[in-house]
């Protein structure tokens, strides 16, 4: 059973999914798989506009985290019985214009929607990772002035690296370890 692992209103790091499996669970269980490929996306006004396109929103979607929640929830749910969602949002952005703050409230939206549809008894599962912004010379890419990020020094952000470098894999430092 595709993503039998997975709790069913859950909001979590696509860590080892890919997003091919997860489309391919979704087709499975007969949900509808939503996608969004953040990477180009550099400020909240950015993030909204790719959703709003990627998800195919309807041309009134206000383009503010309440209207991004409104659409996830509340009209999806009066068009009728809905099967379930396997949600991705690929690259979230990591740099000072979408900073640490900007991205919970995003993934807090999802939170809610989650508990939204949790309450209506309908599968919401939402993987996303993270970006990090960087300028055209492979350097991290931080405003005059600003402080660089701890996140600067990741190059690779693959759900395989981000796996990796997780501290709670201690599995994967120790078989390596030597």
């Amino acid at each position: 059973m595709p993503l039998s692992n997975v709790k069913s209103n859950v909001v979590q790091s696509i860590r080892q999914h890919t997003v091919a499996s997860l489309q391919a669970a979704a087709t499975k269980l007969g949900h509808h798989f939503l996608y969004a490929n953040l990477a180009k996306a550099q400020s909240k006004q950015d993030v909204l506009d790719t959703i709003a396109e990627q998800f195919t929103f309807p041309a009134h979607f206000g383009k503010n985290y309440d209207a991004l929640y409104d659409c996830m929830t509340d009209p999806l749910y009066k068009s009728g019985s809905q099967p379930g969602f396997v949600v991705v949002l690929e690259h979230i952005p990591a740099n000072a214009k979408f900073d640490k703050e900007a991205r919970e409230q995003l993934i807090d939206i999802f939170r809610d929607a989650a508990d939204y549809w949790h309450d209506r008894k309908i599968p919401f599962r939402c993987f996303f990772s993270y970006a990090v912004a960087r300028v055209a010379d492979g350097s991290p890419a931080t405003e005059e002035g600003a402080e660089p990020m701890p996140t600067d020094k990741i190059v690779d952000v693959s759900p395989l690296a981000l796996r990796m470098s997780s501290p709670f894999n201690a599995g994967y430092w120790l078989a390596n370890a030597a």
